[in-house]
């Protein structure tokens, strides 16, 4: 008999990571696909960015799908199968070589990823501690980021796209052979009955979401350009790679607190401190002829990514007694980050420049703080006063 880690344990929280990190790593190496496309396969930066918009939205969609086959299908062998056929379309990917066949293919590939995703982060909620899963589940895919934009640009000269494809390909295959240790982490019960129907705060919990997909958008849109921004700026290939890997690992630090500070100051400074950081960072990429700026600038919205949004997750699930709210954020989340690039492809198509990228991402970035803050304010009230809550159980098959 099979060996399972223990289901609340840190390895199961790794693992999990994995799992719901698979279907999605492209994005935590946008920048070096973007890159790839442009350089190896002479696409122009409007294609190269489509590719990556309609590779998200497909995953958008696909994890829309898992909010109802999680309920109704085994989350074990429904992962099993889409690990598999991502490894066969990362593979079939190599062999594309324009922009409508890779369009064509990405997008099948985000249908499946995202609904991979959806049932990582479907499990990822049934277990006692989420919190602490979704800053694994960042810790993860920054750490692994870090790595690839170091890396994987690097390769693309000598060897075209290939290695970005198969790199992803490695990392289904090895999240596949996690997945014979996982416990089976069945539904979880509602802790105490919803006494009435409409337990959905709607107008924090809009808030909320809106919010996150403004974030994600704008830290998207910019992200998927982001090595663009610093070669066309001036800095080499090296230097550009080099900064984007170590300010990702610099952002371990955001999931980190979340896991080491949860709500122990409650939501809403964290969530000011967050923000402002980020809108700092972001306007320092105006100045990204300067290397030591452009690290900073990628160290700052680096951490600041991984500490704001398991708190906008999480915020999320507050506000419905079922739970449910949580999975439909993934959905809105990936739209989001869907939506930047797609934003910044017709930018950068229509003439714009870098400039106007940044100072869009920063108009986003202010009505997402501007969006996020009252809910935060209200949940540190409730959590003053613990009779104002909703019933705390989730149910999240």
């Amino acid at each position: 008999m099979q060996r399972k880690v223990n289901p609340e344990g840190l390895a199961a929280a790794a693992f999990l990571a994995f799992l719901a990190t698979a279907g999605l790593f492209y994005v935590n190496i946008m920048a070096a696909i973007v890159d790839g496309l442009v350089s190896g396969l002479a696409f122009t930066d409007a294609q190269a960015g489509q590719v990556a918009a309609v590779n998200t939205y497909g995953a958008a969609f696909g994890a829309a799908v898992s909010i109802f086959t999680i309920a109704r299908f085994d989350w074990r062998k429904t992962s099993i199968l889409c690990l598999v056929i991502l490894v066969a379309i990362d593979l079939l990917s190599i062999l594309s070589t324009t922009p409508m066949t890779m369009i064509g293919v990405r997008t099948l590939h985000g249908l499946v990823g995202g609904l991979l995703i959806g049932t990582g982060m479907g499990v990822i909620g049934r277990t006692a501690n989420p919190d602490r899963s979704f800053g694994m589940l960042l810790f993860v895919q920054f750490g692994l980021g870090g790595l690839g934009v170091m890396f994987l640009p690097r390769l693309v000269p000598l060897y075209g796209v290939a290695p970005l494809f198969l790199s992803l390909a490695l990392f289904s295959l090895v999240t596949l052979c996690m997945m014979p240790f996982l416990p089976d982490y069945p539904p979880r019960s509602v802790a105490a009955p919803i006494k009435k129907a409409g337990t959905v705060q709607w107008t924090p919990l809009v808030l909320t979401i809106s919010a996150l997909f403004l974030f994600q958008a704008a830290n998207m849109g910019l992200l998927a350009y982001i090595f663009r921004l610093g070669t066309e700026s001036g800095l080499s290939r090296d230097m550009t790679s080099g900064a984007l890997g170590l300010a990702t690992w610099v952002a371990l630090a955001g999931p980190l607190l979340v896991m080491v500070l949860g709500r122990r100051f409650g939501r809403f400074p964290l969530l000011l401190a967050g923000m402002l950081l980020t809108l700092g960072g972001n306007a320092l990429f105006h100045w990204s002829q300067f290397g030591e700026i452009y690290l900073l600038a990628n160290c700052a919205t680096g951490i600041t990514w991984g500490l704001v949004v398991p708190y906008l997750f999480g915020m999320t699930a507050e506000f419905d007694g079922t739970g449910r709210t949580a999975a439909a954020a993934s959905v809105i989340s990936k739209l989001g980050l869907a939506s930047g690039p797609l934003v910044a492809s017709m930018m950068l198509g229509g003439g714009a420049g870098f400039a106007e990228l940044i100072n869009t991402a920063l108009a986003a970035l202010v009505l997402a703080m501007l969006l996020m803050l009252p809910p935060a304010i209200m949940l540190d009230r409730s959590a003053r006063r613990p009779s104002e809550l909703l019933p705390q159980g989730k149910v999240t098959a």
